[in-house]
């Protein structure tokens, strides 16, 4: 059984606790990311922002991000996932904690990070996808292949995953 280290994205890019919220804004574009994952200093462990933080404890508050750090609005300590993980593991530990990615952290090591794209792209290699999630995810996908570098084309991925699963989700919900 595949496991988090087999599918995790090993390219990781982390923050300082001490950055301001734009300078997390202005790395995230440039990466075209939707989260950081926070270093870690002598007293406390990983922590992560997202765009959710972003949105939601600045933008929303009407606060400058020119003025207000990452520290302020990280989640300290983050969810973390062991390497050892098998998927299945991962996916169930993602839905139960409610959250979309978490690091891959051994022996306060930062290995990288799994996703739920992560999971849907390379969690059954093999596996034909059933159910229409996977599906549209994995024709969109097929026809966006335009990306010649993989880090690139890896966060191409993720943006139409996540496209996809909010259109549909916002289709269960019956709103338009």
């Amino acid at each position: 059984m595949l496991t988090v280290r087999e599918i995790m994205t090993k390219a990781v890019v982390v923050i300082r606790s001490s950055a301001t919220v734009q300078n997390a804004i202005l790395l995230m574009r440039a990466k075209r990311l939707r989260s950081l994952i926070v270093e870690p200093t002598k007293t406390s462990p990983h922590g992560i922002v997202t765009e959710k933080d972003i949105v939601f404890k600045v933008i929303a508050r009407r606060d400058n991000p020119d003025l207000v750090n990452v520290c302020d609005i990280m989640q300290q300590p983050c969810f973390s996932i062991a390497a050892d993980a098998t998927v299945p593991e991962a996916a169930q530990f993602l839905a139960d904690k409610g959250i979309h990615r978490a690091p891959v952290i051994e022996n306060d090591q930062l290995l990288g990070i799994v996703s739920v794209t992560d999971i849907l792209r390379k969690g059954q290699p093999d596996a034909a996808p059933h159910d229409e999630l996977a599906q549209r995810i994995q024709a969109a996908l097929h026809q966006a292949r335009i990306i010649d570098d993989e880090e690139a084309q890896m966060r191409q991925d993720c943006d139409l995953a996540w496209q996809i699963f909010e259109e549909m989700h916002r289709g269960a919900k019956g709103v338009a």
